[in-house]
């Protein structure tokens, strides 16, 4: 269950366009129009002249649930129109729907677990999949359901049809806490929401298996995780945030697997709570993460 307290009525508002004068100006007259209170913004342009402007802003404002139709609409013509504006208007007491794939490593599927039912990660979880049958137990004890969707190179594309069918319609983000498949250009466009994705390296080094030996072998002095969204491009997508932690030469393979996995889980958990919260913009293959 989804604890963490929230008060009603309030709104996100996420736009994007090409910077020029008077947005924030804009915006602001809309939102106060509305009668709203702004109780959070954050904005960042990529240059003074020619760039593209980003903005987050949270607002509280009486009735946006009963509004929110209303509200968008007029958005759509009083901003977007004229600026030429992409934007996202959410409900930030309605948490993010989120499906978990995993295969048999479990120190991040069961980081988000936790964090979850704790309350530090404003989303629901519908479902936990996976390719094998090993951490059942360890799921249905935190009382979510748990799919077991074998995948084989033959039957790929069968798997994941039956993913998507499992998906459809229950969810707004999924998350590979270490599944250890690679998702076909098909499944990512059928399954029409973000996919985020924890890399066990600080990108783009030792991409592959095996990536702990790799690192002993080159007698690395850092090592470090990346939360990334996933795309066509095996480990290229829009990175949302990195860590890195310090070893050392006497540190073997197994140390290294354990602070890789302690870095892991805290670098996807920060990327799925950044996410949830509406914090992160995409803008090509970059993000902009208030």
């Amino acid at each position: 269950m989804w604890r963490v307290s929230q008060r009603p009525d309030i709104a996100r508002l996420i736009i994007s366009c090409p910077d020029q004068h008077g947005i924030v100006a804009a915006v602001s007259e809309l939102i106060a129009e509305l009668g709203g209170n702004i109780i959070a913004l954050d904005q960042y342009s990529t240059g003074l002249e020619g760039g593209r402007f980003f903005q987050r802003t949270v607002f509280h404002l009486p009735g946006f649930a009963q509004r929110r139709n209303e509200i968008e609409q007029t958005v759509r013509e009083r901003l977007a129109g004229p600026f030429a504006m992409e934007f996202k208007l959410t409900d930030a007491a309605a948490p993010k729907r989120v499906a978990i794939f995993a295969s048999k490593t479990d120190h991040c599927l069961l980081d988000l677990l936790w964090r979850h039912r704790r309350g530090e990660l404003p989303m629901e979880i519908p479902v936990v999949i996976s390719n094998h049958p090993d951490l059942e137990e360890d799921v249905r004890r935190f009382g979510i359901d748990y799919v077991h969707v074998p995948v084989q190179k033959d039957n790929k594309s069968a798997a994941e049809a039956q993913h998507l069918e499992i998906l459809r319609g229950r969810v707004d983000l999924v998350v590979l806490a270490r599944y250890m498949q690679i998702l076909s250009p098909e499944f990512l466009e059928e399954v029409a929401v973000p996919v985020i994705n924890i890399h066990h390296s600080f990108l783009p080094a030792f991409i592959g298996a095996g990536p702990y030996q790799k690192a002993k072998d080159r007698g690395v002095k850092l090592i470090g995780a990346t939360a990334h969204y996933v795309t066509e491009d095996l480990d290229e997508g829009p990175i949302i945030e990195q860590d890195v932690i310090r070893v050392s030469h006497a540190d073997d393979v197994a140390q290294l697997t354990r602070y890789g996995a302690d870095v892991e889980r805290a670098v996807l958990s920060r990327a799925v709570k950044w996410h949830c919260e509406d914090r992160v913009i995409r803008d090509n293959n970059t993000t902009i993460v208030f």
